[in-house]
């Protein structure tokens, strides 16, 4: 596994990440509480110690709760990310920055994961209410009172980026990009995180899924949602997907490792990517997706990936 320092924080952190969200139980189908503790453990095991969650992820914390059992006893091997912003209410998703209410969500998170401080604290959508100005202001306040250490946020765009920088310094830019979804780059987001000096953590690294090689769509309802959030699930774009997949399936085949440990591979050798994100709920999908930290794609390979994704998707 490899390290890399997240922006000029003192965080290292490995270029894979364990990512949460299917944790939550209520999105990406069902998921056995007791096998995802096992993911994690068996991510830490191969070297993983960047785990990311969130207090959205669930209609009451599920995820950050089955994180707290998990690192319970290990918390001295991980570095710690959760959110705030982000609320659930009758089960929808409500952005809010109220100060007051970072203030009660801080203390919710703490409790939830069985710690007493939050190595990286992100607001997780801006809100457009209450603005990102006094989020900021009281995320500075509370890494001053030693209950996070770093601070970092999440799918802002370029203009929020540049106001939330001369307000304070974060350690991190957390947004979308993977093979499929190269709208960091194109957006700006991920060269102002290169010139700012600022950690990049990259979600939707598997495009929920599609780009380990599954070969069913997943079947919307219920506790399976995640098709209404990527585009990937449906036409044309799904056969396209399927397309490039073959690709990525004939170069892990030559090198012995799985399609998402590719697919992890080519996102973690770009530019300015300090770590990415996936989100195993399997003890042996954990290992796998914890072994493309030491992939070394070839300049020719990613020529093939590239050019693959450019004839097919384009």
């Amino acid at each position: 596994m490899k390290y890399k320092k997240l922006g000029t924080s003192d965080l290292e952190i490995s270029v894979i990440g364990q990512g949460t969200w299917p944790m939550g139980n209520d999105f990406f189908g069902q998921v056995d509480e007791d096998e995802a503790i096992q993911a994690i453990h068996a991510s830490i095991d191969n070297g993983v110690n960047f785990i990311d969650t969130a207090p959205g992820y669930g209609a009451n914390g599920e995820a950050e709760s089955v994180v707290g059992k998990a690192i319970r006893d290990r918390r001295d091997k991980v570095v710690l990310a959760t959110k705030c912003g982000i609320l659930r209410i009758w089960g929808e998703y409500v952005k809010c920055l109220s100060p007051s209410t970072i203030r009660h969500e801080v203390e919710d998170s703490l409790r939830r994961l069985h710690t007493d401080w939050i190595d990286l604290y992100q607001i997780h959508w801006p809100d457009y209410n209450f603005g990102i100005e006094g989020a900021l202001d009281t995320l500075a306040d509370l890494k001053k009172e030693g209950k996070i250490r770093e601070i970092g946020v999440s799918n802002f765009s370029l203009e929020e980026l540049q106001c939330a920088l001369k307000r304070t310094y974060f350690a991190s830019i957390q947004t979308p990009f993977s093979l499929l979804d190269r709208s960091g780059v194109d957006n700006g987001i991920i060269p102002f995180g290169i010139r700012s000096n600022i950690g990049i953590v990259s979600y939707g690294t598997l495009g929920g899924g599609i780009l380990t090689g599954m070969t069913k769509k997943p079947v919307t309802g219920g506790r399976e949602q995640r098709a209404n959030f990527y585009n990937f699930y449906s036409e044309p774009l799904w056969s396209k997907c399927r397309e490039l997949v073959s690709v990525l399936k004939e170069i892990a085949y030559a090198k012995g490792v799985s399609v998402a440990g590719i697919s992890i591979g080519w996102a973690i050798a770009q530019p300015g990517i300090a770590c990415s994100l996936a989100g195993s709920v399997l003890p042996k999908q954990a290992a796998e997706n914890a072994m493309a930290g030491d992939v070394v794609l070839s300049g020719e390979e990613l020529a093939v990936i590239d050019n693959a994704y450019s004839r097919i998707m384009d």
